[in-house]
């Protein structure tokens, strides 16, 4: 294998991995219905848990248990923070070539979630094979 082809390689790897990090990220932040829900408002609800653990049934504690994993788990996250915007950046720089490689259509990336606007910036547009 000639180091151009090795380059090659790595290159759409990378493209592959920064495009990834981005889809997940967006599907990770993707707004859900209802009203959000704030760090605060977690933690009162797992304030609200742990007063109730004590007097509730088997099952109910049960339930009230995997739903304090789930706030926490949740909790954290907001807590960590994504850096979206290099996430997108990645994206905008790979995102054409890696489109282009595998044949992904600007309509796919739409239906994937991923905003007009990005793939403005990336390069990508509307082309006749789009359906």
């Amino acid at each position: 294998m000639t180091q151009e082809h090795k380059d090659a390689l790595a290159q759409g790897r990378e493209q592959g991995r920064a495009v990834r990090r981005y889809l997940d990220a967006l599907e990770a932040h993707r707004p859900k219905r209802g009203r959000k829900r704030t760090p605060e408002s977690i933690q009162k609800r797992l304030d609200d848990i742990e007063s109730r653990l004590e007097a509730a049934d088997p099952l109910t504690r049960l339930q009230l248990r995997q739903e304090r994993r789930d706030l926490q788990a949740e909790l954290e996250a907001k807590s960590n923070g994504v850096d979206v915007a290099q996430l997108e950046e990645d994206f905008v720089q790979a995102a054409k070539a890696y489109g282009e490689r595998k044949g992904i259509t600007y309509a796919t990336w739409r239906e994937q979630g991923v905003d007009p606007g990005v793939l403005r910036r990336a390069g990508i547009r509307r082309g006749s094979s789009d359906s």
